[in-house]
């Protein structure tokens, strides 16, 4: 899912978006709740229509913001306390108020509000508490939802790194019955062989007819581990923001498109690439790297440009895993990507050749 904090992606209109083949994006709860808040979404009818979206939209519940605003955040059992990073007036985040707000915005899928605690943190107390906290807050959203009929809350999974309290906290929220299941807490500077036994461990007791969501993943090696370790949906705002820095997300790996080597690149952003940008012909338009190296210090369309290529290349991705899965070819499909990703099989990354060794996938067969 690309991220639209905001209710819409930087730099993009919908019809934009819509053409890269999204049909789910991200809002952001919180900070929809600040601004344009409460009232303007009730009026306005939801965030379909403030922001002229007509696929489906996903909504965080405001808890990230436990640890990207932490110095502003105060939490309780109650909820958490913010101040505005705006104005610095208070707000609190029940479970409650979180439910209502998404069911004002009126997101496809709203998720629970959930105590957040990085990865890294030593306080193994404390990431108890938030676990067990989490569960406590979905019996509290699933009571506050309004539109059960028409919004599907996920609960969220924590217990930080700890493989037992990860168990624990599945086996709890599984009792839930909600609709789709996430894991939360990742992304957040664990070692990659850490995450993936999480992912790993968590998806071994999950339903299988349900989606699993991997809070916060992006990058295209992460995508396809996860999904070999049995998740389905992703989020994350890699893609549009390494577009801002002229970068461009490629199956070779990542082209920083600033660089005078691309000054006279007259060929597309990524040979073969669907995108609108990339292609030529029945409506693309041919865009060369030279367009973007030209542009990328001076003019925001590179950046534009750049995010259409990388949230095409994303959902792509997510598109031929989907068909290699159904097609009963995905281990080839692995092995592909990472040769096209590395060359030189000695720059395997150890935690990917690891983890796909445990399900079934050799890189180096």
């Amino acid at each position: 899912m690309p991220v639209a904090t905001q209710a819409s992606l930087k730099g993009l209109t919908p019809e934009q978006l819509e053409e890269t083949s999204c049909r789910l994006c991200l809002n952001n709860t919180y900070h929809l709740g600040l601004k344009p808040g409460q009232a303007v979404l009730d009026a306005v009818g939801g965030a379909h229509r403030l922001q002229g979206w007509r696929h489906n939209i996903l909504t965080d519940s405001g808890g990230f913001q436990m640890v990207s605003l932490l110095k502003l955040a105060t939490i309780t059992e109650e909820g958490v306390r913010f101040l505005s990073p705006h104005d610095g007036t208070p707000m609190l985040l029940t479970p409650e108020h979180s439910v209502a707000l998404q069911n004002s915005i009126g997101s496809d899928i709203m998720m629970q509000l959930d105590d957040v605690l990085v990865t890294t943190s030593p306080d193994r107390e404390r990431m108890r508490v938030a676990m067990e906290r989490s569960v406590r807050w979905l019996d509290r959203c699933i009571a506050a939802h309004a539109r059960p009929e028409t919004q599907n809350l996920f609960c969220i999974i924590q217990g930080g790194l700890d493989l037992e309290m990860r168990r624990e906290c599945t086996l709890a929220m599984v009792e839930r019955d909600t609709p789709g299941i996430a894991v939360g807490g990742l992304s957040g500077g664990e070692a990659k062989d850490d995450y993936c036994r999480v992912v790993e461990t968590v998806t071994a007791l999950l339903p299988e007819l349900k989606p699993r969501y991997v809070m916060g993943i992006g990058y295209p090696e992460d995508l396809v581990v996860s999904v070999a370790l049995g998740a389905d949906m992703f989020d994350c705002v890699w893609p549009t923001r390494t577009a801002r820095f002229g970068n461009a997300v490629t199956k070779n790996g990542v082209l920083n498109l600033k660089h005078s080597r691309y000054a006279a690149d007259f060929g597309p952003i990524e040979e073969g690439c669907g995108c609108i940008c990339c292609r030529e012909g029945e409506g693309g338009l041919g865009i060369t790297r030279a367009f973007i190296s030209h542009n990328a210090n001076k003019e925001t369309v590179a950046a534009h440009l750049l995010t259409i290529h990388n949230v095409w290349y994303q959902l792509n991705l997510m598109r031929e895993m989907r068909e290699a899965i159904i097609e009963d070819r995905f281990p080839a499909y692995v092995r592909g990507f990472f040769a096209a990703l590395y060359p030189d099989r000695a720059n395997y990354p150890t935690w990917a050749v690891d983890t796909l060794r445990r399900v079934g996938v050799d890189l180096l067969d």
